[in-house]
């Protein structure tokens, strides 16, 4: 069988959620079955790492699809001469765009719909796009994969598609994030905390990761408590807003907020493993793979009890509210006070994270492809 991968996220030094989800599966999917053969189109010059095994073809696609209306560009126009030219017998796409125009059977990885209940954190272009278009794939769709069961309900609910139709194939975790020994942690600290522990968040300044209550949740925390504790947020401050702006400029203790924009995977693994906790807020979520992250690295979380995220954390997270910037600062001083119920944390999350590996993801990934095929 001739399988068409839409693998126009395999940036290189620049993979985000998605892409991670492109890169992890795909890697092991492809080596795995020899049997059939890959095209991965990609829609600009792409980084031989991505190769991942004999059975797969690269092809260039244009035009650079960044833009909704180069998306439509791209999934109507450049991928149907494609699909012409190369005659797959399926086509996945691992962010869930597909080519309406098409006919091939296909799998659309929609990974949730938060556009569909918080229009007003996306651009406009960006909003009016998803909600035309995204209900039309999930229609148009042989089979949908999603990461959680929360995401599941939530697609078959809203764009009225029968369950039976839609795989959870969850998320996993890079392997690299480990417990740190003592050593590893003071170096972390030196370079990143001046010398003091910290709460983590880790993810892009996004509206819908909820950056200004965990901020002000953090300010109360400290004025309530007599903490060294400081508030690392590791991400790109590309969704940055006026209101997030606002927010953190009337911090009290606004010198005790580190932001260390993008970082490396390398430093990533190190500040997730050497945290006192991850906070991890957001107002919607489809998985939350922090979530994951932190517990392979030993590190309690706090979590929000709404949406996708409970389900992740299970009993190994402290569930607050996300719109109530008290229950945020609770959680936070219970997590410093209660030594307790963090070793607890701990140990639940020794647990829960055996549900979720790569290695599960792109079997069940997989298992979704062969329902087609």
């Amino acid at each position: 069988m001739l399988i068409v991968v839409n693998t126009r996220l395999l940036l290189k030094d620049r993979l985000d959620g998605i892409g991670y989800f492109t890169y992890e599966t795909l890697k092991r999917i492809t080596p795995q079955h020899p049997e059939h053969e890959f095209v991965f189109a990609f829609d600009r010059p792409y980084s031989e790492e991505f190769i991942f095994s004999h059975n797969v073809s690269p092809v260039v696609v244009p035009p650079p699809a960044r833009h909704p209306f180069l998306w439509y560009v791209w999934f109507e126009r450049s991928l149907p001469k494609l699909f012409k030219r190369v005659r797959p017998q399926l086509f996945l796409s691992t962010d869930g765009y597909l080519s309406l125009r098409s006919k091939i059977k296909s799998v659309a990885v929609i990974h949730d719909i938060n556009f569909e209940h918080y229009p007003k954190d996306l651009p406009f272009f960006y909003r009016n796009y998803y909600r035309h278009y995204f209900p039309k794939y999930a229609e148009h769709a042989t089979r949908i994969a999603t990461v959680s069961e929360f995401s599941k309900n939530d697609i078959a609910e809203k764009y009225h598609v029968p369950k039976d139709k839609i795989d959870v194939v969850y998320n996993g975790a890079n392997e690299k994030f480990i417990p740190l020994n003592e050593n590893e942690r003071q170096q972390v600290r030196k370079q990143f905390s001046q010398g003091q522990p910290y709460f983590i968040f880790v993810g892009s300044l996004h509206a819908r990761k909820n950056i200004s209550n965990m901020l002000k949740a953090f300010d109360m925390f400290k004025k309530e408590e007599s903490s060294p504790l400081k508030f690392i947020i590791a991400g790109s401050k590309r969704w940055w807003t006026s209101e997030m702006e606002t927010t953190y400029q009337a911090l009290q203790h606004k010198q005790d907020v580190i932001f260390t924009s993008r970082v490396s995977d390398t430093d990533l693994y190190l500040l997730t493993g050497d945290a006192f906790a991850a906070v991890y807020t957001s107002s919607f979520e489809g998985f939350g793979i922090p979530l994951v992250e932190a517990m392979n690295c030993n590190v309690p979380v706090i979590t929000s009890n709404v949406t996708a995220m409970p389900e992740i954390g299970g009993e190994a997270a402290l569930l607050v509210d996300p719109f109530s910037i008290q229950s945020i600062a609770n959680g936070m001083r219970t997590i410093w006070k209660d030594e307790t119920l963090r070793n607890s944390l701990i140990e639940k999350g020794k647990v829960q994270r055996q549900k979720f590996s790569w290695d599960k993801t792109a079997s069940l990934l997989w298992n979704c492809v062969e329902k087609v095929l």
